[in-house]
C-alpha cells in the first residue's frame, strides 16, 4: 500500500464519516485522519469526545454547528489558510449531508482550500439498501421543512416524484410527518428504518396508512429514516381538472349534483388554494 496517498496534509479540510451506531464501522483511514489532523471540528464536542476516547485519541476539538457556523466557519478557514489541517465530523454518519458542514465545504471551495473525504457509512444509503424498495433511482430529501407553508410546498413537489424518496425524521415528529406524507402522497409503501446498525435495529416495511395507525398506539423511538415508494406512472398523469378553467372545474361538480358552494369548496381543495380564490374567479 502506498501510504503517501493516506498522508494528512496541512491546509486541508477532511470530511470524516463516523459510525451511525455500531462503533466497529469506523474505517482505518478515518482513525488515521483523526489521529493526525491538527484539530477536529464537531457538531457536538461532547459526542465527539466519547468517540475519540473510544479510539484512544487525544485531540483538540472545536464546535461547529448550525448556530455558530458563520463565525466558527471563518475561524476554521483562518486556521486552514495558516496551514493547519482539520477533520470535520458530525454526530453520526457523513458530514455535510443534512448538516451545516455543507456551508464549510462551500466556504473552503470559495477560498481555494483543499477538501477531501474519508468516506464511510451513511444512514440514507444503509436504509435504502435494507428497505426492499427500488434502489436504482432515488431522491434524498433529508428533513422536511418545519414551517407549514414551506412543508406543504415541498410535499406538493414530492407528490409527483417517481424516484424512491428518503426522508429523515426525529421520533417526536414522526407521527405528524407520517400524517402529512399520507395526506399529500397517498397511501404508498414505506420502509421505516430506525436504530440502524445498533442492537435494536428495526426495519418496518408497511404502508403510510398502516404506519400512521401503528404509531397511534406505539411511541416512536430512535432516529428514523423513511424510504418511501415513488409515485407510479399512473399517479403522474394529469388530474381530470388540470386542463379546465376554474369556472369549468366548478361547473363539473355542479353537473354532478353539488350545490354551487360545495362545488367551489371541492374545486378549491383539488387545486390546493383558498376557497375565496375559486369563488372570486368563478363569479367574475
Amino acid at each position: 500500500m502506498d501510504e503517501s496517498k493516506n498522508k494528512v496534509v496541512g491546509g486541508t479540510l477532511y470530511l470524516v464519516t463516523t459510525p451511525i451506531g455500531n462503533m466497529s464501522d469506523i474505517t482505518y483511514r478515518a482513525v488515521k485522519v483523526l489521529r493526525e489532523v491538527d484539530f477536529v471540528a464537531a457538531e457536538d464536542t461532547r459526542n465527539t469526545a466519547k468517540l475519540l476516547h473510544y479510539l484512544e485519541i487525544a485531540k483538540e476539538t472545536v464546535s461547529y454547528h448550525e448556530h455558530n457556523k458563520k463565525s466558527r466557519g471563518e475561524e476554521i478557514l483562518a486556521r486552514l489558510t495558516a496551514g493547519e489541517s482539520c477533520a470535520l465530523v458530525t454526530d453520526a454518519g457523513t458530514p455535510a449531508i443534512s448538516d451545516p458542514g455543507e456551508d464549510l465545504v462551500k466556504l473552503c471551495a470559495q477560498n481555494n482550500i483543499p477538501v477531501t473525504a474519508a468516506p464511510g457509512v451513511s444512514a440514507a444509503i444503509t436504509a435504502l439498501t435494507l428497505s426492499a424498495r427500488d434502489t436504482r433511482y432515488f431522491a434524498f430529501e433529508g428533513f422536511l421543512p418545519v414551517t407549514k407553508n414551506e412543508r406543504n410546498a415541498r410535499l406538493n413537489i414530492l407528490e409527483k416524484e417517481t424516484r424512491t424518496l428518503i426522508v429523515y425524521e426525529a421520533p417526536h415528529k414522526l407521527t405528524k410527518t407520517l400524517a402529512d406524507l399520507l395526506a399529500t402522497l397517498g397511501d404508498r409503501k414505506v420502509s421505516l428504518c430506525r436504530e440502524l446498525t445498533k442492537l435494536n435495529e428495526e426495519i418496518m416495511r408497511t404502508t403510510l396508512a398502516e404506519a400512521c395507525l401503528y404509531y397511534q398506539n406505539n411511541n416512536p423511538r430512535g432516529e428514523y429514516v423513511l424510504v418511501i415508494e415513488g409515485c407510479t406512472e399512473q399517479d403522474t398523469s394529469l388530474a381530470f381538472w388540470e386542463q379546465m378553467s376554474i369556472a369549468e372545474h366548478v361547473e363539473h361538480y355542479i353537473a354532478q349534483g353539488m350545490s354551487k358552494n360545495d362545488a367551489i369548496k371541492a374545486a378549491a381543495k383539488d387545486r390546493g388554494v383558498p376557497k375565496n380564490v375559486v369563488y372570486n374567479e368563478y363569479v367574475k
